[in-house]
């Protein structure tokens, strides 16, 4: 008690010297460095000009004091903050039972593109997130994931966060965003992922249109007049490259291009609503882009499918997204070949994901014009939805640690939309477990640091 009582009261009398009544010599900071990573066994950020811990911005180590772990480093670690941002920080290896100290730099909280970038190029493994307490992590293998985003927009916000979430990793090379199909039916549903793709800076990926899936499925949030929004002055608030007079390829017809243009077994695809145009994929014949039929170009072309949908564990009853189109999606569960990797995220799993409209808005305040924000703020978003859509893509991207799998098996689909699971070790499907208090904080923060980008 008198040795921790000791280091409190040091912590509290020098940032007063630092404020200008005397400068706080590097023999001092080496005291105060010390004792900080005793008080904060789990790690620390602190800034050698304030004495005071930032509380917002993305903290990343310099390489150049990495191995900097006992007292005797931290001088050296001292005077390359003092060359650099005046910033050190602390942390706790608990593989190699060792605290490190680092000279860090703070990224501001939008510029996650550039932190990253930054980490790797230090050879870092995360980068920290000091206003929401989590690691990004930044040592990922840069693989080359070619993704296909099948959503039913226009609806269920949760698909503008799922597209929102690929716009980004793209921004840090993670992936390749090949084309979106809209599986719900009606122009502006397209026209909105068009808003989207200007929005984001990716104005020419290709969008697909659904034509004959559902007649008239249940709306939950009617934002189809996002794309048409105008300001007071008549003037409309967002670009899009297709137009009012534009077409949009039919989807089945887009994902035969898409497919047909990519090596083999190197599709991946993010299936966040209806399985409309997917049947209709896999029941088409060769055509002007493949000689190759659906079942055929699927199998040759596509590695896994990532799915939003499925109901597992003990219940047993109906999915939603399977049911409001059950023919179409027997026959998808039908053709699709068994060599295609099924990975399911059940609604379980996303939700005690809330992200709330209050939260929504406030993350976006640094914009008038968003889509997203346009959406909350002028429509009723409070009806329960939550963020199911974008454990589909985060997992696509992320891969498999992000998440606790079920063990293989096969998956059949009842009559009545039911999903029922074999356990097999041959089995080509797994699905989402849902995590716990800490997982679910986790990812939604990084879902809202994703947000705020811009």
């Amino acid at each position: 008690m008198k040795k921790t009582a000791l280091l409190l009261a040091l912590l509290l009398m020098l940032p007063m010297a630092g404020q200008g009544q005397q400068r706080v010599s590097d023999k001092e900071l080496v005291s105060v460095i010390w004792a900080m990573g005793q008080m904060y066994p789990d790690g620390f950020t602190l800034s050698l000009d304030s004495l005071r811990q930032p509380t917002k911005g993305l903290a990343v180590s310099y390489l150049a004091t990495q191995n900097s772990f006992d007292k005797k480093s931290l001088p050296a670690v001292i005077k390359h903050a003092h060359e650099h941002n005046n910033i050190v920080g602390g942390w706790y290896d608990p593989i190699e039972d060792k605290y490190y100290f680092d000279s860090t730099i703070i990224f501001p909280e939008d510029s996650l593109t550039a932190a990253l970038a930054f980490a790797r190029e230090n050879q870092q493994h995360t980068v920290f997130d000091l206003g929401r307490n989590i690691n990004i992590r930044s040592n990922y293998e840069q693989k080359d994931i070619r993704i296909i985003l099948d959503t039913d927009m226009g609806s269920s916000t949760d698909d503008l966060f799922a597209l929102m979430m690929l716009y980004r990793y793209m921004d840090m090379k993670r992936c390749q965003l090949l084309g979106v199909i809209v599986d719900r039916m009606g122009k502006a549903n397209a026209d909105i992922v068009d808003v989207l793709n200007n929005y984001y800076g990716y104005p020419d990926i290709p969008i697909g249109l659904e034509t004959q899936g559902v007649p008239d499925p249940k709306v939950w949030i009617t934002y189809h007049n996002l794309p048409y929004a105008r300001t007071t002055h008549a003037v409309p608030m967002f670009k899009r490259s297709v137009g009012d007079n534009g077409t949009y390829l039919e989807s089945y017809k887009l994902y035969r291009k898409l497919l047909s243009e990519q090596p083999d077994k190197s599709v991946t695809i993010a299936s966040i609503g209806f399985v409309t145009s997917l049947a209709r994929l896999l029941e088409s014949g060769p055509d002007e882009y493949s000689p190759l039929n659906g079942v055929e170009l699927v199998r040759a072309k596509v590695r896994a499918i990532y799915a939003m949908g499925g109901v597992f564990g003990k219940a047993v009853e109906p999915d939603y997204n399977f049911a409001q189109a059950i023919d179409f999606s027997l026959k998808f569960f039908e053709l699709l070949p068994k060599e295609v990797d099924m990975i399911f995220s059940p609604g379980e799993v996303g939700d005690p994901l809330d992200y709330r409209p209050e939260l929504v808005i406030a993350d976006m305040d640094w914009t008038d014009f968003h889509p997203i924000k346009w959406t909350y703020q002028f429509l009723n978003c409070n009806t329960g939805q939550k963020m199911w859509d974008p454990q589909a893509v985060i997992q696509a991207v992320e891969g498999d640690d992000f998440y606790e799998l079920s063990p293989r098996g096969w998956v059949t689909l009842t009559p009545k939309a039911e999903t029922i699971f074999t356990p097999d070790p041959k089995g080509n499907a797994r699905y989402q477990r849902p995590g716990d208090p800490v997982w679910c904080d986790r990812v939604l923060k990084y879902i809202r640091l994703m947000a705020i980008q811009h």
